[in-house]
């Protein structure tokens, strides 16, 4: 059984260890070593984003939980690039990570479906995301959800720039 709810400062340890195991997983191969390393610790830990942006209420999180463990997380805010695209009206769906156990059991499909109601509570007419143009499996799923790219984001892994694609969903 999935039990979805509202994310809690205490969760973020356990959300932190599951982001980076899928983080790693997923884009680990992306970069050299070095570079992977500098962003692991920008982004996770105790001093990482993840966990120090949980209790902002700039923020937005939910997760997924299956017997007591967090196997999917979602967060939301404003959107960090106004440079790239305009965003205005919009809200970001600024991650959704989903355990590779529980790929194809519709976490990603519930946790997709609470940002929109989050962008819309906002009184956003657009949601945005970013998705690497090489995680074919996400740009997918975003794809078949009505996302179209508008525009593109450097993202920056340790010192190596990626190629994200901000991708709009008209609400």
């Amino acid at each position: 059984m999935i039990v979805y709810r509202d994310a809690l400062p205490d969760d973020g340890p356990a959300i932190d260890a599951m982001a980076r195991r899928v983080w790693l997983t997923t884009f680990g191969h992306s970069a050299p070593p070095a570079d992977i390393e500098r962003y692991l610790a920008e982004a996770f830990g105790e001093d990482g984003a993840l966990i120090r942006d949980l209790p902002d209420p700039a923020f937005d999180y939910r997760v997924a939980m299956s017997d007591g463990r967090v196997i999917g997380y979602a967060k939301m805010s404003a959107p960090i690039f106004t440079d790239e695209v305009d965003a205005r009206g919009a809200h970001q769906l600024r991650q959704l990570y989903v355990d590779a156990d529980f790929h194809g059991h519709g976490v990603a499909q519930a946790l997709l479906d609470w940002s929109r109601r989050i962008a819309q509570s906002r009184g956003a007419s657009n949601l945005l995301l970013t998705v690497w143009e090489e995680n074919a499996r996400a740009r997918r799923f975003y794809e078949k959800h009505g996302f179209v790219h508008v525009g593109d984001y450097a993202f920056q892994t340790g010192t190596q720039i990626d190629r994200d694609l901000i991708m709009r969903l008209a609400l």
